[in-house]
């Protein structure tokens, strides 16, 4: 079978929908950003019109660009920002709140309360994951507590529950599909990765009806048919996954030991663990990295809430850039003796310290300290939290058989292409990152699963042989420089995490 393929990346703050020819090489592209809503402090939403019009529109103008040079369009993937949550009105197809988005911490109280009582052990045996507003549950719970009549709705089978990914397919197929991936249910806290089903424990515990919940598939698998009329032709949809699992699957990471990392508006440091779990006892989490022909194969995953967000923060918070790639500029020329931290803790810190009610702090300043330290202590962050990942990550390893290969740490995402980011990083980690050619992975993981499923790529084995590197950033830090660097930003953490 010959074609190429089109995917539809959902990301945080924008849409892409990519072309990827028989080479698995992109060949149309097309981007759209779209509103950021924060109703209130540590709150974040999405206009659900949003989501599927920047959907439509990019997939539209990627399909043009590719009918122009003669292409053919064999399938249709989808990626998506996880752990967003939409609820719809099966009837009407309308959804009854807007989209309540990953970084949103409004369920942080529910959370500790759940952790009060003992509950978080049951949650992350059985999903992998911890008791966290980042995850689906609480904003499921909270949403039908919060919108009149919903609850009971929900009980009735009026309402359906959907990650991105589940509300994409639902309008593409005109509501004849309700269902997700393995990736994606398992970023919900109600999934059991071990048994690869909904959990009634869970869903129990989280007050979730099940008649919302959707039909979970392989990565690969016949997802349903996009009606004629959203792009323009019927088009078999053949491979989903989230966003961070799908950056794994275009990296080629199908080894055990394999790290990539993800650096767009957070940071996700994902290492492939193989077909068993790793129970995490350093506040990773244990995941599904990807489901074909009803194998799961797992990840320990590290989540870090703002990366790329930091530097829109400087842009559109701050205003002391005008673009993004502008922070790497200014970083280079500060003053490397300043020893200023950013702790982004803007929604709270991810893994390792899963504090929820933390919040940003900036320390070291001085009358010396200009935009430019600002500027590098903002891409630092990222570095300082990428080691705190893997030194958590080789500690949770370290009795189970998989090694970490740190010789294989591959970078993606938007702020891959800094090469004083990724330097940073690799000095930090002390080891090195490998940029790949084709640096969309994410949208390139759906595109494999898709294509996968088409009969028009190779195993992943073979896919894995077509991975290529553009740059490699090696080590270049004194190691007493590393570590006094190292010392300033665990004792800004604590600053930070410090209750009065």
């Amino acid at each position: 079978m010959s074609g190429s393929v089109l995917v539809i990346d959902q990301g945080t703050t924008s849409t892409r929908a990519i072309v990827f020819g028989p080479d698995a090489l992109p060949t149309a592209t097309a981007q759209e950003e779209f509103p950021q809503l924060f109703p209130q402090s540590g709150w974040v939403e999405h206009d659900p019109k949003d989501l599927w019009r920047t959907s439509l529109s990019t997939a539209r103008i990627a399909l043009q660009r590719a009918a122009a040079a003669g292409t053919t369009i064999a399938a249709l993937g989808i990626t998506n920002q996880r752990e967003t949550i939409l609820i719809w009105d099966r009837k009407t197809g309308e959804p009854i709140h807007n989209a309540i988005v990953w970084q949103d911490r409004r369920t942080a109280s529910i959370c500790a309360t759940l952790k009060a009582e003992g509950c978080e052990p049951l949650v992350q045996q059985r999903s992998g994951l911890l008791l966290d507003p980042y995850f689906s549950a609480t904003k499921i719970a909270w949403m039908l507590d919060h919108v009149d009549g919903a609850r009971e709705k929900a009980e009735r089978g009026d309402l359906a529950f959907g990650t991105v990914d589940t509300f994409l397919l639902w309008r593409l197929t005109n509501g004849a599909v309700h269902a997700t991936d393995a990736t994606n249910a398992s970023r919900t806290a109600l999934f059991d990765i071990h048994k690869g089903r909904w959990d009634a424990d869970l869903l129990k515990l989280f007050r979730v009806p099940r008649p919302l919940l959707p039909e979970v598939k392989d990565c690969a698998a016949e997802f349903g048919i996009a009606a004629p009329e959203h792009l323009g032709l019927s088009l078999p949809i053949r491979g989903i996954a989230g966003d961070q699992q799908a950056a794994l699957i275009g990296q080629a990471c199908f080894a055990p030991g394999m790290v990539k990392s993800t650096f767009g508006t957070g940071c996700f440091v994902l290492l492939n663990t193989g077909p068993k779990p790793i129970a995490s006892t350093h506040r990773l989490l244990s995941t599904i990295a990807y489901q074909l022909k009803g194998h799961r194969h797992y990840a320990l995953e590290g989540s870090i809430f703002s990366a790329g967000a930091t530097v829109q923060w400087l842009r559109d918070g701050l205003g002391i850039v005008r673009s993004s790639a502008e922070t790497g500029q200014l970083a280079e020329k500060s003053d490397q003796e300043q020893a200023v931290y950013i702790v982004p803790a803007f929604v709270g810190l991810g893994a390792p310290t899963w504090d929820a009610d933390a919040r940003g702090t900036i320390t070291g300043l001085t009358r010396a300290t200009t935009r430019f330290e600002i500027a590098r202590a903002a891409l630092e962050s990222v570095a300082y939290q990428t080691r705190d990942l893997i030194d958590a990550m080789q500690k949770d390893v370290q009795q189970s058989g998989v090694s970490l290969d740190k010789s294989v740490i591959r970078a993606d995402g938007g702020m891959s292409a800094s090469d004083w980011t990724m330097q940073s990083v690799a000095d930090m980690i002390d080891a090195p990152v490998d940029r790949p050619i084709v640096r969309e992975t994410t949208a390139l993981g759906a595109g494999y699963l898709a294509g996968l499923q088409s009969g028009l790529y190779p195993s992943p084995e073979e896919f894995a042989a077509t991975w290529h590197l553009e740059t490699r950033f090696e080590p270049a830090m004194a190691p007493a420089r590393r570590d006094a660097k190292l010392k300033g930003w665990h004792e800004a953490v604590a600053r930070t995490v410090l209750k009065p």
